[in-house]
């Protein structure tokens, strides 16, 4: 989304009395006990940030980063906020990005913006069809192979292989990855034997999902409790187990699209006004439970 549109919804709300309050630590600075004290409610969007990791042979290695490391210096850059180079520079270098998804694409159209010397994405699935597939009819969501605006401007994509170890020099600097083909067999991707490889990489980003929002101490404070996917549980009216303590978004529905966040953050408002008020005339657009059409 264009920092623009974002910048304009945020001069909205401050109009309409909203009031913000950036650079705080919830949890450390402004605790849960203070939050709960002090207001009658409390709304619980902090996304779904709790990122998946590689723990393979070399992942200490100098270059090997989270998206999320990565993707705000980049931001940044682009906004003219630095004075200087960013700490995390693809500047001139190997890239190589472990994710298919949004996240990746990000990354890509970020090391492209910077002048990165080669981008290289991976990703453990087979390439998908360009056709939809006949076991996924419309209205669902078609699983096709897709072409971001970054994939257009560069880089090269890999399918059906998996990273066993990142490679490295004496000083523990990144040199590279060793990859493996695979297959999918038994319900499993087993790698075939024989494709074993290296590339150079000066640089990873893993791009690999996120698993429901950070295990902070905020959390701790209101003493919410978590469901099986590690996310925030919730009732049928976006409220946790902690009364007058809700959630809306990726916290409570795991890591999704801003349209969502934006219907559920709809929704978790009326849910609210009903609780402070007794009423409510604010719509009520989507169920907490409600999902995208799958097959």
């Amino acid at each position: 989304m264009e920092k623009s549109i974002v910048d304009r919804r945020i001069k909205q709300m401050e109009q309409e009395g909203t009031r913000f309050r950036t650079n705080v630590n919830i949890g450390t600075e402004i605790t849960g006990s203070t939050l709960r004290n002090k207001y009658d409610a409390v709304v619980l969007a902090i996304g779904a940030t709790n990122w998946r990791d590689l723990s393979i042979p070399g992942r200490e290695a100098k270059g090997v980063y989270q998206a999320m490391e990565y993707l705000p210096w980049g931001n940044k850059q682009a906004l003219g906020e630095l004075e200087k180079e960013p700490e995390i520079n693809a500047k001139g270098k190997d890239v190589v990005i472990l994710g298919g998804g949004d996240t990746g694409a990000d990354c890509l159209g970020t090391a492209i913006r910077q002048g990165a010397k080669s981008i290289t994405q991976l990703e453990i699935m087979p390439r998908p069809t360009e056709e939809r597939p006949s076991n996924q009819p419309w209205p669902t969501y078609p699983m096709i192979y897709r072409v971001s605006s970054a994939h257009e401007e560069s880089g090269e994509r890999m399918y059906s292989v998996s990273t066993q170890e990142f490679t490295k020099d004496s000083k523990g600097n990144l040199t590279g990855l060793k990859l493996v083909e695979t297959q999918f067999s038994n319900g499993k991707f087993e790698p075939v034997a024989g494709s074993e490889k290296i590339i150079p990489a000066d640089l990873v980003f893993l791009a690999m999902g996120f698993t429901g929002p950070e295990k902070s101490d905020l959390l701790n404070q209101l003493e919410v409790e978590l469901d099986d996917r590690g996310n925030i549980k919730r009732d049928e009216n976006y409220a946790t187990s902690s009364e007058g303590v809700y959630v809306c978004g990726d916290a409570g529905r795991g890591q999704s699209l801003i349209v969502w966040a934006i219907a559920e953050g709809r929704s978790a408002a009326a849910a609210v006004d009903t609780y402070l008020s007794g009423h409510t005339q604010l719509p009520f657009p989507i169920e907490p439970t409600a999902r995208p059409l799958m097959v």
